[in-house]
């Protein structure tokens, strides 16, 4: 029967989250080579390499948000589907599931549209100059054409996840990954496309992955099924999906808000090479932030799962495992990271203006990195409960009320300019990730000593 496989409240709570987690973990380690690759590759071209790869960095707010349109819906619909399959309620599931592919391709289409119409003023205003905007235009341009690719394998791979099929999930992400990787070399080196090339060879290895996904999930494997009947939009199942997706949407759009702030700032405070240095830096945030991010994302199937079951001592358990985990990491990373931001820098590029004001920088930036693990950790417990108003709001609170405000007081305060600027991320990890986290604990940690199993309806 499907409703008893891939049951989260049998067998040992901490084994089933690493049974999930690992496979998520590489996923993630793969998704993360998916997106650093064309900067591995662009920043080694043979001319105009820095310039290049700081257009290709004044791209990411404008990816982040067709990612954040990704986990609107699929963020949104997959724990609820979690949470229904705990409760026994597959036919619920699947129209979930559904009506989150069909949110997907609308607005997959819907973004390619607006990004080509206003890509230009938006890539000026996220700090392109006259000098980085062609690159920026090149990419940008070729990469809408593939959004709708894109918001597909992201948003539907976490239902394959939310199933238990962490393996399955690994595997969409690698046939886009290893197809990303072949042919950027290709069409940037040998075929002398530069950027253009880049951006290419991504939307064919997104289209790659998406396919995947729907033959899979059209497949006899899948525990929920994508079928037609599903398909139909629902006005409260629509709103249930973007109420709980607010938060990876939230997260994802103020990402973007907070990349523009820095790149505009750092391009009045520094110019281009400042703008390069952030794409540098967000870069290694994806590969340090990778495992904690698998961790806390293979878990949210596991504690909706149990919580949907009513076994709430189960969801605890998790929550301090994936707690104590991701902090241990952090820490380990942030070590690492100010003892050798060369290393890391060199991954992207090897400008000795750029690592000479970039290695002072990624101090700065990543002091106290373990902190986000705060945040990690307490929003992957709001988004597994289906607590949207909660995790909404911290994720406006640490970017929007505390980063945005202080990347314009702190270089005018401290007349230190680009430096001040990199001083907000620290300052937000210590005040936005302690707030979440506690907040997480003092509000969810007495529901979940009550007896009673929750009926219907989700609290948020």
């Amino acid at each position: 029967m499907a409703d008893t496989k891939n049951d989260f409240s049998k067998g040992n709570i901490i084994g089933n989250i690493l049974k999930l987690a690992v496979p998520m973990t590489l996923a993630q380690l793969i998704n993360v080579l998916y997106n650093i690759i064309d900067r591995i590759y662009i920043g080694r071209i043979p001319e105009n390499a820095t310039l290049a790869l700081t257009g290709l960095g004044l791209c990411l707010p404008i990816i982040s948000m067709v990612i954040a349109f990704a986990n609107l819906f699929g963020m949104g619909g997959a724990p609820l589907c979690s949470i229904e399959r705990g409760r026994g309620n597959t036919e619920e599931a699947e129209k979930i599931m559904g009506n989150s592919f069909v949110l997907l391709i609308i607005f997959g289409i819907i973004l390619t549209a607006l990004g080509l119409v206003l890509k230009k003023p938006m890539l000026y205003l996220f700090g392109a100059s006259d000098k980085t905007y062609p690159f920026a235009d090149q990419y940008i341009s070729i990469y809408l054409l593939g959004s709708i690719f894109v918001m597909t394998g992201l948003g539907m791979n976490s239902f394959i996840n939310s199933q238990g099929f962490g393996t399955i999930g690994m595997i969409t992400v690698l046939v886009g990954a290893a197809a990303n990787i072949l042919l950027d070399p290709i069409f940037i080196f040998v075929m002398d496309m530069g950027v253009r090339g880049a951006a290419l060879a991504t939307i064919i290895s997104q289209f790659l992955s998406a396919l995947w996904i729907v033959l899979f999930l059209r497949g006899k494997k899948t525990i929920l099924k994508l079928k037609l009947s599903a398909l139909r939009l629902r006005k409260n199942r629509v709103k249930s999906i973007t109420a709980l997706g607010m938060s990876g949407f939230t997260m994802s759009i103020t990402n973007s808000l907070v990349q523009i702030m820095y790149n505009s700032s750092l391009q009045h405070y520094g110019g281009d090479l400042y703008v390069g240095i952030m794409t540098v830096i967000n870069s290694v945030r994806e590969v340090i932030s990778m495992p904690v991010n698998g961790l806390t994302n293979g878990s949210q199937p596991v504690i909706g799962f149990n919580y949907g079951a009513g076994e709430y001592k189960r969801v605890k358990q998790a929550i301090k495992f994936i707690s104590v985990v991701a902090i241990l990491y952090t820490t380990v990373m942030w070590v690492l990271v100010h003892s050798f931001p060369e290393f890391f820098i060199r991954i992207f590029n090897q400008d000795g203006e750029l690592l000479e004001a970039g290695i002072p920088s990624m101090r700065i930036y990543y002091f106290g990195f373990f902190l986000m693990s705060l945040q990690f950790a307490g929003q992957s417990v709001f988004v597994a409960l289906g607590k949207a108003r909660r995790a909404v709001f911290f994720s406006i609170f640490r970017k929007v009320v505390i980063v945005v405000p202080l990347i314009l007081l702190l270089p005018a305060i401290l007349g230190n300019g680009a430096n001040g600027i990199l001083m907000a991320e620290p300052i937000s990890n210590l005040i936005g990730g302690g707030a979440c986290f506690i907040t997480m604990l003092v509000t969810v940690w007495p529901e979940l000593s009550g007896k009673t199993r929750p009926q219907k309806g989700l609290k948020r």
